[in-house]
């Protein structure tokens, strides 16, 4: 039997090491290694959508991996691919950093300088289980082997620009055309999507903060079903718990999210901390609200390069959403494109706050009418980001819209250069 091995190792000497000894290994079948953590879950993300049996046996994750440190990572892929047998490469072998290793689901270790004797035993030691958990799986065993549902982070580029009207909107819309939702409010500070939904519940994402390993069965003990059928993980009622919130705790929820829901809509706010930080860049797609003027165009550009500069997302794999548009407005979509280096969204919002008002002071949101020029805008746009289950003979489910906007890690789309397509654009309803 063919064992087929993935490996995920930064560092180019020691990679080139590990492709050297795995070429000589008996019946096995290395790929190209990976030079990170995000290449490395795009990758595995990938095959799995085309089947289970495309996944790698084996993945091998080197300790100087990156962006996402190699234990986090290694608890990510056995959550979520847990097909796979993970095993560790690391320049200390000692018996604490094999518990925690074993702890985050990796299969074993293997110590640096690596031995062919030492990576043979542990490959086949996880392979051997990787063939077994398979075994289980195909035998129609209820456990989760899929990439997961689809992860949409909701920034604002400064505060008031529509940011958790947005995020609330996209995941109704994912919800009325049938996936299971969920809507995680990391705002720690300032999250408001409880008021927005007329919500009251005392647990929020501090009451995870504790926790060592977020499983699915421990966050459902912190999440509220809303009356809509959306899951609601709420943010703290008292805004400075929120530093009680490190970015490994949020790493774990959105993980635990994705591998229970088909859709994951996280509203991150407008201030960058590295508990939403890390949600934006585990996301299938960022998006970012501004308005069209001055002053939140320049905040979007700010937030994007400070994206860039901390490596949490790149321009390009941003999507830049214009609320309150209006068409005369000096500013377009296409200068916000220029200006911010994103895609920016075909759809733009259009400037209605009268349709608003009254559901926004009820604290109702999920009452807003259809005939609302703005309801219109976000469902449209929720559709063309592939949030809406398509038909049957449509558009895959989870994938692409209409205008193929780009995910992270995708290319572009010749139809939407930037994602622009100002003759989309709503007309102003305010006259």
């Amino acid at each position: 039997m063919t064992t087929r091995i993935l490996p995920a190792v930064g560092d180019p000497d020691v990679g080139r090491s590990v492709t050297t000894l795995l070429s000589q290994l008996p019946d096995a079948d290395p790929a190209a290694p990976v030079g990170d953590s995000t290449s490395l879950l795009d990758t595995l993300a990938r095959l799995a959508a085309e089947s289970l049996e495309e996944l790698p046996d084996v993945v091998l994750v080197h300790e100087r991996i990156g962006p996402v440190p190699a234990l986090e990572l290694i608890r990510e892929v056995a959550l979520r691919f847990p097909a796979v047998g993970v095993i560790l490469i690391t320049s200390d072998a000692s018996a604490g950093l094999l518990s925690a290793a074993m702890d985050s689901g990796a299969r074993g270790l293997v110590a640096t300088p690596i031995s062919y004797e030492e990576l043979a035993s542990r490959v086949q030691t996880a392979a051997q289980w990787s063939v077994g958990v398979r075994r289980h799986l195909g035998s129609g065993a209820d456990v989760f082997s899929g990439p997961g549902g689809t992860v949409v982070t909701v920034s604002g580029a400064k505060g008031g620009v529509g940011t958790t009207t947005t995020a609330i909107q996209l995941a109704l819309a994912a919800r009325a055309s049938g996936h299971t939702v969920a809507l995680a409010d990391m705002d720690l500070q300032a999250g408001d999507v409880g008021s927005f939904l007329d919500v009251q519940f005392r647990r929020s994402i501090v009451d995870l903060a504790a926790v060592t390993d977020i499983s699915p069965r421990v966050l459902q003990d912190a999440v509220f079903v809303h009356e809509t059928g959306i899951v609601l993980l709420l943010a703290p009622a008292d805004g400075e718990r929120g530093e009680e919130v490190p970015d490994r705790t949020v790493r774990q929820i959105v993980s635990a999210l994705r591998s229970r829901y088909e859709v994951v809509v996280v509203d991150c706010g407008t201030q960058l901390g590295g508990a939403n930080a890390a949600a934006i860049e585990m996301a299938d797609m960022a998006l970012l609200v501004t308005t069209p003027d001055v002053i939140s165009v320049r905040a979007a550009k700010r937030m994007v390069r400070m994206w860039n500069r901390l490596q949490v997302r790149k321009a390009e794999e941003t999507i830049t959403v214009i609320n309150r548009y209006i068409r005369n407005t000096e500013i377009q979509p296409a200068l916000v494109h220029k200006i911010t280096g994103t895609q920016v969204a075909p759809i733009a919002v259009p400037a209605a706050f009268k349709e608003l008002q009254g559901v926004v002071d009820a604290g109702r949101l999920q009452d807003l009418e259809a005939k609302s020029t703005v309801k219109q805008a976000l469902w449209a746009l929720a559709g063309q980001l592939g949030l809406i289950q398509a038909p049957q003979g449509g558009a895959p489910k989870g994938g692409r819209g209409s205008f193929g906007l780009r995910r992270k890690g995708q290319g572009g789309s010749e139809n939407a250069p930037g994602g622009t397509n100002p003759a989309r654009a709503p007309r102003n309803t305010n006259g």
